[in-house]
């Protein structure tokens, strides 16, 4: 009897949870809908609760953000806006800081992680993943030899982590993308490289 309550659970525990975290993601998408007017809710103007409509309203205006800023017209507008909210005291420090973080995360100018390395840490005879980023003029000016800036991420939250600058003779360059190194840290290595099909759990004999 025990090894068919420890099988359903095997396969009952990631399902829960997996519907726990949908349902709190669309739930709190659909939070957005708060933003219009009361008279263009979904739920007054159609009389039903409809699931998701948040996300879609989400998706739509981000979407819509991006296409408007695209252009001339809406570059200026929002360089013009940018620059305004930069003045506000307080709230123009908290928006710089911000956007400095996710310019460095999304963009794909060149300020993005651009390699994922192996560094030693914490201690010499440990290897820890590690992304390399850029090395300020004024930084590269008092080495001797050449150094790299890394980023060493945390886990399983990979926003926090350390920046160091080491050698670069001290560091092994990995054939491994962004995308793959940062689903190994927020995994804590559980997940491979390669995506692979799911297969049942396994039964307990």
């Amino acid at each position: 009897m025990k090894k068919f309550l420890v099988t359903g659970l095997l396969v009952w525990v990631p399902l829960g949870i997996t519907i726990w975290v949908l349902n709190l993601t669309i739930t709190t998408m659909d939070q957005t809908l708060l933003l219009l007017p009361r008279d263009w809710h979904p739920d007054i103007l159609l009389g039903i609760h409809i699931p998701g409509l948040g996300i879609i309203l989400t998706f739509a205006v981000v979407l819509l953000t991006g296409l408007l800023i695209r252009n001339v017209f809406g570059q200026r507008l929002w360089a013009a806006s940018e620059k305004g909210m930069l003045h506000v005291p307080f709230v123009g420090n908290i928006y710089k800081g911000v956007k400095q973080v996710s310019d460095t995360l999304l963009s794909g100018s060149g300020n993005s992680f651009r390699k994922v390395l192996l560094v030693r840490y914490p201690h010499p005879d440990a290897w820890s993943l590690a992304f390399q980023t850029n090395v300020p003029n004024e930084v590269v000016s008092k080495f001797d030899e050449e150094y790299v800036a890394v980023f060493i991420p945390t886990t399983p939250s990979p926003v926090n982590g350390f920046y160091f600058f080491v050698r670069r003779a001290d560091t092994i360059v990995l054939d491994m993308t962004v995308d793959v190194a940062l689903r190994s840290i927020v995994s804590m290595g559980v997940v491979s490289d390669t995506p692979s099909a799911i297969t049942p759990s396994p039964t307990l004999s």
